[in-house]
């Protein structure tokens, strides 16, 4: 996990008269690890086992790439995992903030290991020789025209073998399922401090940038991504982790 910070986040704790849409910017990276904890039921588990999945999948002379990498905590967890040191991480974050606090929080992790971090935007980027991919909550913020060929071109650029894991938040089909889900996420929010306030500026905030489709969708892309072997392997509430391998 990224280093400590104690920063709490209160971005949502007063009213706001005109709510923006949602930015990584140096006020949500320095709050980050506090909003993530708080926001996203299971991320601790999911971050726990991007590692040990990493360590399966990964390949000798390979790379592994965190596509959305935020504050490196997904690169961390992969760093403890892997034991081959015959690979190399690539993370790539469109956010200057969130890179140049991941780079603080890698650049002591490793030896054995070398990390590139990368600030771009995922679409830019051309993977290749990759063992695993991992886009934990960032194919949500992508457009979604260009979901489709973002996962085209990580498959174009993996091993064979190779694992994508996918995190997502997810809605569903069935309207009273997606009002439980939805209403469960909330309160998992308010048992972890949030105000009723913070919790409908934050979704304001997000409903245009952060776009989530069902497991349906997911599943029917990755399929014509050219994946196999689909599986979800974590769930909690509207909350996915998915595996897919070439």
């Amino acid at each position: 996990m990224p280093r400590e910070n104690n920063s709490k986040d209160r971005l949502y704790a007063e009213p706001v008269e005109k709510i923006q849409d949602f930015v990584f910017d140096q006020k949500v990276a320095s709050v980050f690890q506090d909003m993530i904890r708080r926001s996203v039921p299971g991320y601790s588990t999911i971050i726990s086992m991007t590692g040990l999945l990493a360590r399966r999948f990964v390949q000798p002379g390979t790379i592994c790439y965190d596509l959305g990498c935020s504050l490196g905590a997904g690169i961390l967890s992969m760093l403890k995992c892997i034991d081959t040191d015959q690979c190399s991480i690539v993370g790539v974050d469109n956010s200057p903030a969130m890179i140049k606090q991941c780079r603080e929080n890698t650049k002591f992790s490793s030896e054995r290991i070398p990390v590139h971090l990368i600030c771009a935007d995922v679409n830019d980027i051309i993977l290749g020789n990759a063992s695993v991919a991992v886009l934990n909550f960032t194919l949500q913020f992508i457009p979604l025209v260009q979901r489709a060929t973002l996962l085209k071109n990580i498959y174009e650029g993996m091993v064979p073998g190779g694992l994508l894991i996918l995190s997502e938040k997810i809605k569903f089909e069935d309207q009273r399922t997606e009002k439980m889900h939805r209403e469960m996420h909330h309160d998992f929010k308010r048992i972890h401090g949030y105000s009723d306030l913070e919790i409908s500026q934050k979704r304001a905030a997000l409903e245009r940038v952060l776009l989530p489709e069902t497991l349906n969708t997911h599943r029917k892309r990755l399929k014509e991504a050219g994946f196999s072997s689909i599986s979800v392997w974590f769930q909690c509430f509207n909350f996915v982790s998915i595996t897919a391998l070439k």
